[in-house]
């Protein structure tokens, strides 16, 4: 178990970001498997749906959930409008220390335009419990057309119940898989300009992870990968 990313640290009341925001742990399981393209999955009642048996998906019932077409494309276009510049000052780094991501960047953003904040406002209002911490910085990484997340959890002792993303330039394939098996997994259809959020149990006995452009299929059906921007909010453990 490794320790790796980035987060938010608090000190003297004040919030501030920390140069590290932790993960839990990366998973040194072997992959549920390469070939995925032959893959024989059990389809949810959702179209972005899938996992292998059916017991599996009862399990995530109630912890995923996927919100196709959460933004319009002038949406989109507004938080690219804000992020663009500053990501593009940064170099993709494809030789991370603790080899848990390939072919990305990140920033994170407390300040927004009053579009863009309205529209985490939404972001925020659907995914998390009335009431619930939050953490105040928005996570945004993005990942190069060659780039990947390897299965992770986030910590529980930076991160709350819930994490929720926005998915902007690209579809791709989120894989979760229970952590004491790996046997068990659930496929997520990510589609550009959806809005993904695990909670609980998915959350916390689960990996997760974005499938690299080689394997990314779903259900057997291909999902090309391209560069994909992803913007994250979390809530704070109680």
């Amino acid at each position: 178990m490794r320790l790796v990313i980035r987060v938010l640290r608090q000190f003297e009341g004040k919030t501030r970001l920390g140069p590290v925001v932790w993960l839990r742990s990366v998973s040194d399981s072997p992959p549920v498997r390469s070939d995925v393209s032959d893959i024989k999955a059990v389809k949810g009642e959702q179209s972005w749906l899938c996992a292998s048996s059916a017991p599996v998906l009862q399990t995530v019932r109630g912890h995923v959930e996927v919100r196709e077409n959460f933004i319009t494309e002038e949406e989109e276009n507004a938080l690219l409008k804000e992020l663009e510049p500053g990501l593009k000052k940064k170099r993709y780094e494809f030789d991370h220390w603790d080899d848990a991501i390939h072919g990305y960047r990140e920033t994170e953003r407390l300040q927004w335009g009053s579009a863009c904040a309205a529209l985490l406002g939404r972001v925020r209002a659907v995914a998390f419990p009335e009431g619930s911490p939050l953490l105040g910085p928005v996570h945004v990484l993005d990942l190069d057309k060659a780039g990947y997340i390897k299965p992770h959890v986030d910590s529980v002792k930076f991160c709350g119940s819930t994490i929720a993303g926005l998915s902007l330039l690209s579809d791709s394939v989120m894989r979760l898989v229970r952590e004491e098996s790996p046997v068990d997994w659930v496929d997520l259809l990510l589609s550009r300009r959806s809005l993904y959020i695990l909670r609980d149990e998915a959350r916390f006995k689960f990996t997760h992870e974005i499938l690299k452009d080689d394997y990314s299929f779903f259900s057997g059906q291909r999902v090309p990968r391209h560069r994909r921007i992803s913007v994250i909010c979390r809530n704070l453990p109680v």
